[in-house]
């Protein structure tokens, strides 16, 4: 009997209960390596056969499910599979007689297949450590190399000087597809001079380089970050901009360099670098372009100088918001002040950041609006004693009304996602006529402040308000009008003056760019495109073609036209034409784009203009930091080789423009002609303008002109279709177009 009961016993032990088990015949290869335990509580957990780990499998009715199961064997994790897993490599390149690398090992997830790569790890790893700006040592923290261990355990860490040899690599990479970029460039580069400093003696030269592509879009690339032993020295900037352009084999197409106010123009035109570009031909209109002064950096410095003028004030409007924001309390109490005083204001009160100016013109905005509380917070509360006079208040106002101006001129700049130089004329004209008003107020306290303001930007007008007119008149929408009417307020009636120097030198300039060569454009497009111009499909014979109407003679007789017949000069008749309607989000590199072949030789001139960088403030950032050209590289950095710093720096740069880190471009639409007109339609008979009229295959250069001129209405009507016209501030400027027609 005892015999039976254990036989009776045996069967029970490997068979599954009958309560549990009938509805759920386990049929997954994963059995073959686990088996089923039960534990207290009516619970089972599966257990390894080869390493005896235990997985929850179910709990009273509800099943854990088995891929965590398939997980444990199919990924290696069982450390016995990892041991036989290894014995049988070895065994393999044992009786290979050689050393091999364990093979790829291909794993499912989700019904896609990935496969790990060693090399390509290190590359990403590289890209990481740029993109991000990690310490190349983070590769030796313990915590890092057991995170990256956990998700991919077959990944070799790598020591400090390899991953430092797989960004210079990158770097190395990314450089030659750059400068496969510049060897196509249709105009010239303009660059812009970025200082930074160390805790050494040490400095390093940032070069940016900015440019218009064939397809009229601006774009901003690092050209070189170096080491330079002193760089405030005389001749640090002119050695840093030749190495530079002779790396980049750009000497030739050098048009501006923008600095900050930390540098002098003398720097820039020392040494042999001035002798060279001279000697070679290389400055456009006698040098008077080549130095630009950074605008975001001139309202800086204007900026600080103002709220620095006021310290002692501002510093008591600190202490008094940080009184009251001490505890919830007092925060109530002053909250029952203002309402007891009807301030009805929505802002709130807040502390400013230092080295943002903008932060403490919002700050003493929102002071004002409770200055009553503040005095009456004073009268109330024995604690409380940093309460401004009523002098300082009036003080905090006059500041406010024209640092409103530096703070609403940099927010335009800051909002236009492509900056352009034509869009800083406005700015600043609006800007010193407000400050030349400023400076005849009867008011002492407000002339005194204006004046202030008013030495510093002046200065900026002058040094640079010729670049910025001749950007503005590259703007259809204005032309010379604008400068003539600007002009007129600037400088009142010795404006006429003025104007025409605008004018001879814009004239002085596009003959410089009459006289060189202008690239070959084809004068014929394919057959398709041609007929989808004209309404007809592949089928239908092409009416432009030259050797299919037998009308040879007749052209021969238009291009006898075109030769005798005297013809005005692109830049004239380009100044002559009406304004073209100011309206919303208006992309002035696609009107050039639209009309190149109208204005061959002005559009090339209005390319190199355009891109010049008027901000060295990049798209993104933000142009109220203190010391906007002038950083300070961090300890770490410091220690770094220079090849490696300029490595890093570079390589963020050009790496953020990838289609891997950037939004992919749109297939359909055109972005430029996206942003100028959001709406589908509109963008699509947009896009088909550009390719018909730009591209319509005519005879002669006479011809295409011709009709891209009798086009171009109906080009703007479509532009304006359900698109309101641009309110821009510029009423005055209306009226007087208004007077003149």
């Amino acid at each position: 009997m005892s015999m039976a009961g254990g036989n009776d016993h045996e069967p029970a032990d490997t068979e599954t209960p009958p309560p549990t088990t009938r509805r759920r015949r386990k049929k997954s290869s994963v059995w073959e390596h686990f088996t089923i335990e039960e534990v207290s509580g009516g619970c089972t957990r599966a257990c390894c056969k080869l390493c005896k780990q235990t997985f929850a499998y179910s709990s009273g009715s509800k099943i854990a499910g088995t891929s965590h199961l398939k997980r444990h064997i199919a990924l290696g994790s069982c450390p016995k599979i990892k041991y036989q897993n290894k014995l049988a490599l070895a065994s393999v390149a044992k009786s290979d007689g050689e050393t091999l690398d364990p093979p790829k090992r291909r794993y499912r997830s989700s019904g896609f297949s990935s496969v790990f790569d060693q090399d390509q790890s290190y590359v990403n790893l590289a890209r990481m450590i740029i993109v991000h700006e990690y310490p190349l040592d983070m590769v030796e923290h313990p915590a890092f190399v057991a995170f990256v261990q956990s998700l991919q355990p077959q990944f070799k860490m790598v020591d400090v000087s390899t991953i430092e040899g797989e960004v210079l690599s990158l770097y190395q990479k990314e450089k030659q597809n750059l400068m496969q970029v510049f060897v196509t460039m249709p105009g010239r580069i303009s660059l812009t001079i970025g200082l930074w400093t160390t805790s050494q003696t040490l400095g390093y030269i940032c070069l940016t380089g900015q440019f218009i592509d064939d397809d009229w879009k601006l774009h901003r690339r690092m050209l070189s970050f170096m080491m330079v032993s002193s760089p405030h020295s005389e001749n640090a900037l002119s050695e840093a901009i030749g190495v530079g352009l002779s790396d980049w084999n750009m000497k030739s197409k050098l048009f501006t360099i923008t600095l900050d106010n930390n540098c002098s123009s003398h720097d820039i035109y020392s040494a042999n670098l001035r002798d060279h570009l001279s000697n070679k031909n290389m400055l456009m209109l006698r040098g008077q372009l080549f130095v630009v002064r950074c605008y975001a950096n001139i309202l800086n410095v204007i900026a600080e100088d103002v709220i620095a003028s006021i310290h002692g004030i501002i510093y008591n409007i600190r202490e008094s918001i940080k009184f009251v924001k001490a505890s919830p309390a007092r925060e109530e109490k002053f909250a029952e002040i203002a309402l007891q005083l009807e301030i009805l204001s929505t802002k709130a009160l807040s502390l400013d950041v230092t080295t943002q100016w903008n932060t403490t013109y919002l700050m003493l905005v929102a002071a004002l609006e409770y200055k009553r509380a503040f005095n009456f917070l004073e009268t109330c509360d024995d604690n409380y004693n940093e309460a401004p006079s009523a002098d300082d208040w009036k003080k905090v106002e006059v500041v406010c009304t024209y640092l409103k101006l530096l703070y609403d001129s940099a927010n335009v700049i800051m909002a236009t996602a492509d900056p352009t130089a034509n869009i800083f004329f406005h700015e600043v004209w609006k800007v010193l006529v407000e400050l030349n008003s400023a400076t005849l107020s009867e008011d002492t306290m407000v002339s005194g402040i204006a004046k202030e303001m008013h030495e510093k930007f002046d200065k900026y007008w002058r040094d640079c308000s010729l670049i910025l007119a001749l950007a503005v008149v590259m703007d259809p929408r204005f032309k010379m009008k604008l400068v003539e009417f600007s002009f007129s307020k600037v400088y009142g009636a010795d404006s006429a003056r003025y104007v025409k120097l605008v004018d001879d030198n814009i004239h002085e300039l596009y003959l410089e760019y009459v006289a060189q060569p202008l690239p070959l454009t084809p004068a014929y497009e394919d057959q398709g495109e041609a007929n989808h111009i004209n309404g007809g499909d592949g089928n239908v014979p092409m009416a432009l073609m030259p050797t299919a109407d037998g009308l040879q003679d007749f052209d021969m007789y238009l291009s006898e036209i075109s030769v005798n017949q005297p013809s005005k000069p692109e830049i004239d008749q380009y100044l002559e034409e009406s304004l073209v309607p100011r309206i919303q989000d208006f992309d002035i590199l696609n009107w050039w784009k639209l009309n190149y072949l109208k204005y061959p030789t002005l559009s090339k001139m209005a390319r190199d203009i355009l891109a010049i960088p008027v901000s060295m403030v990049s798209t993104g950032c933000s142009i109220f930091s203190s010391g906007t050209g002038n950083r300070v590289l961090d300890e770490y950095r410091s220690s770094l080789r220079p090849e490696t710093v300029e490595a890093l720096f570079c390589a963020k740069d050009w790496l953020q423009y990838l289609p891997t880190m950037a939004e992919p471009p749109s297939t359909a639409i055109d972005k430029g002609c996206a942003r100028a007109m959001p709406d589908s339609l509109q963008s699509t008979l947009e896009v088909f303008l550009e390719s018909s009229v730009c591209g319509i295959a005519l005879q002669s250069s006479k011809s295409k002109i011709g009709y891209c001129e009798m086009m171009q209405p109906a080009i703007h009507k479509i532009q304006l279709v359900e698109k309101p016209v641009l309110q821009l501030p510029l009423e005055d400027f209306n009226s007087a177009q208004e007077l003149s027609v």
